[in-house]
């Protein structure tokens, strides 16, 4: 079996499996008041550790198409069933994304309609599509094309009452855009803008592209060890354009900047080579295990980790009336560690029984598709 027709990529799963077990991580603290500065997101202008993990989700979504449409290409679908195929998984992640921002008490009225499942499935049917109906040099044109549009009009569109080129809080191009469009249904920490939000869905999808161009680099007749230096070289060069970038539009994650999203195309790229380097070229693979476990179910250990983690807040428990998690948190925790050292153990602890759960469904051969 030739490279190019391998089923899975085993670097893609571990990076896919560590991604979603980091955004765990960063989700789940044993207390919000606690936390080290890496594991939260950058205030704003700026990145932490915390701002690579959703833009490394959306690369990997980018490589996953090509694998997993140039497969179906081969096997000689027809483009009318692949459109079934992306409108299905684009309406269920969407679906899966409400149902989170509501959950338990779905109140439509005020329920959030970005989020995090909700931007996954925009730059995924918005890429896909981009793939199926463009080759390499469209991809790219839509790609660069998408962050200075999205430059263009945050520069220099005059917003009313505010002007031109203002990149404050609530007040710039992309937030009077959720306000027009999304009032009422936003984040409940801003109320005023969105950092899932419509304009700046934009260089998401680019990042997403970026993603599939990856995918490109990987299924070609390089040589392995050609493409490693490639992802090496290229990754590097965008970390440098990102910050160069970043003089003029700074680098954001809040507003997803085109300078955040060729930056963060960087990192992805340099890490993607090193699980790519160390699992796939070198074939030292005992210790991915664990990420590839995590990696086959990841949408689904994702969805129910929301779902534990909200219901961790609901249950009460003890004569205090405290929730469940704060009693757990003050019983196995606080006693013995530090305050921002228990909320991180904490975290890694929830990162385990996710682990044992997802474990559980690998075990058993159970794979959730979407």
């Amino acid at each position: 079996m030739s490279e190019n027709q391998q089923e899975r990529l085993v670097s893609l799963d571990v990076f896919r499996g560590a991604t979603i077990a980091a955004m765990i991580l960063v989700n789940n603290p044993g207390d919000w008041g606690n936390v080290f500065a890496p594991f939260l997101h950058a205030e704003w202008h700026g990145w932490t550790f915390t701002d690579l993990i959703f833009p490394f989700f959306l690369f990997i979504v980018g490589v996953a198409i090509v694998y997993a449409f140039s497969r179906r290409k081969m096997a000689a679908s027809s483009k009318a069933d692949l459109y079934k195929k992306i409108i299905r998984r684009t309406l269920i992640l969407f679906a899966l994304g409400l149902f989170l921002s509501g959950f338990p008490y779905y109140d439509f009225s005020t329920i959030r309609i970005p989020g995090v499942l909700q931007r996954i499935a925009v730059c995924y049917f918005a890429a896909s599509l981009i793939y199926l109906n463009s080759g390499t040099r469209g991809q790219w044109l839509w790609a660069a094309g998408l962050l200075f549009v999205y430059w263009g009009f945050m520069a220099w569109y005059p917003v009313p009452d505010i002007g031109a080129g203002v990149l404050e809080k609530g007040r710039n191009f992309s937030a009077y855009i959720d306000q027009l469009v999304l009032s009422g249904h936003m984040w409940s920490a801003t109320k005023t803008w969105d950092p899932e939000g419509i304009f700046s869905t934009l260089p998401a999808i680019s990042m997403t592209l970026f993603g599939v161009l990856t995918g490109h680099l990987l299924r070609s007749e390089k040589s392995r060890l050609e493409k490693t230096v490639y992802m090496l070289l290229i990754g590097n060069l965008a970390l440098l354009a990102g910050s160069i970038w970043h003089l003029w539009l700074p680098i954001n994650k809040n507003i997803w900047t085109s300078s955040y999203t060729v930056a963060m195309t960087g990192m992805a790229l340099i890490v993607l080579a090193f699980c790519y380097y160390i699992s796939d070229v070198r074939g030292y693979r005992r210790w991915t295990r664990p990420f590839v476990i995590y990696g086959m179910n990841a949408i689904t250990v994702f969805v129910l980790s929301g779902i534990i983690g909200r219901l961790l807040y609901l249950i009460k428990v003890g004569e205090q009336d405290l929730t469940l998690k704060n009693f757990i948190y003050q019983s196995l925790f606080t006693p013995w560690l530090p305050p921002k050292v228990a909320s991180l153990a904490f975290a890694f602890c929830f990162i385990l029984f996710m682990y044992g759960v997802a474990w559980l469904m690998y075990r058993k051969k159970f794979f959730i598709k979407i």
